[in-house]
């Protein structure tokens, strides 16, 4: 595994950082962290400008470790993959630069960084395009084209000048995608690595190459979704490649009241320890920890976080809830979204609200 990895963030990072230090204690004996690093300033008085300026910005980590090889990857992707895998490849193509990519329909090129193979070599990158309107397809599948997933593996020492010459560029974005990328490419260096050649143990065909984007609202939420269907499309019960996160301490979730009039139950849903529903229904939800729903309360199609407390009658519907906001009896989130706009929150294209952390929701 991995055992030195820094974690770099922009700002409002409290919560992250308290989540990264109580969840990944790793044995400092051996020499091992995972440590959150804003933006250091040590070249400016400026936060990261881009992915490729956060790592510019970082070269001292990099500089006191001395590794032969970097993995760089996106914090807004949710999937499964054994990193070592790509390590392998890259250092057997000689490769300076290696670009992790997810097959996607054709049709989906313009909402990717689209990358082009050599003919006589399908390993190395002819040519990267960001979002174009005339893709290129695959060469064994004329549907298909290999679209960046953010995930990056590199020499030392061909990132490290890679990010210095960048940030010397003023007409440079800073980013890894845009303008790093297409430099390894322009040197003849870089090497794509296929989604579909990582084998994960305990994976299946079905969720063996799961990749989705959390970047906007509406992603997050049909990811949350997405875990709970009869056979899910990503797998959390995958006990051979486990998922790790904050252990609670919180007592196991509860059910209260049987009653015909009031049936505390949840179906099609993923319920956290600590949470009681008395005498509420849930329906196709995702209930975090220490969530409490009260009689007759009713959550549908929802994302609901930390805390939340939903009172008597109180209906949701197809909104995401974050952290510690209390929901008054027979208040309604979701169901009329001028109502929700109104006050305050908000609702994305797609018809989801969002009410803010700690919120008091108001009739």
């Amino acid at each position: 595994g991995y055992l030195r990895v820094v974690v770099l963030t922009q700002y409002k990072s409290h919560s992250l950082d308290r989540h990264v230090s109580k969840t990944w204690r790793m044995s400092t004996l051996l020499g091992n962290y995972v440590a959150p690093v804003p933006a250091q300033q040590r070249v400016g008085k400026h936060w990261y400008l881009g992915s490729a300026d956060a790592i510019f910005q970082c070269l001292n980590i990099i500089d006191d470790e001395r590794p032969d090889i970097v993995v760089v990857v996106g914090a807004d992707h949710v999937y499964r993959m054994d990193f070592s895998q790509m390590v392998d490849q890259h250092i057997a193509t000689g490769a300076e630069f290696s670009v992790a990519a997810i097959r996607q329909p054709i049709s989906l090129a313009t909402e990717f960084g689209v990358i082009e193979t050599a003919p006589d070599d399908p390993r190395r990158i002819s040519a990267f395009r960001e979002k174009p309107s005339d893709p290129v397809p695959l060469a064994d599948n004329p549907n298909e084209i290999l679209a960046s997933m953010g995930n990056y593996v590199a020499s030392r020492e061909a990132l490290v000048d890679a990010v210095t010459r960048d940030a010397a560029n003023a007409d440079s974005k800073h980013d890894m995608g845009g303008d790093i990328v297409p430099y390894f490419v322009e040197r003849g260096t870089a090497a794509v690595y296929d989604f579909k050649d990582n084998d994960v143990a305990g994976s299946t065909d079905r969720d063996r190459d799961y990749w989705r984007d959390v970047g906007t609202i509406d992603s997050f939420f049909e990811a949350n979704k997405d875990l709970i269907s009869v056979t899910p499309v990503f797998n959390v019960y995958n006990d051979r490649w486990p998922l790790y996160t904050g252990y609670t301490g919180l007592p196991p979730a509860k059910f209260v009241h049987g009653g015909p009039d009031r049936m505390g139950y949840a179906a099609d849903s993923l319920v956290s320890p600590g949470v009681i529903v008395s005498g509420a229904t849930v329906s196709g939800s995702v209930l975090s920890p220490g969530i409490y729903l009260h009689s007759w309360a009713s959550v549908s199609d929802s994302v609901l976080m930390d805390g939340v407390q939903v009172h008597r009658h109180a209906q949701i519907h197809r909104a995401i809830l974050d952290k510690n906001v209390i929901v008054p009896e027979r208040a309604r989130i979701g169901i009329d979204p001028e109502h929700d706009r109104a006050r305050g929150f908000t609702v994305t294209e797609s018809g989801i609200t969002v009410v803010p952390k700690g919120t008091v929701v108001t009739n």
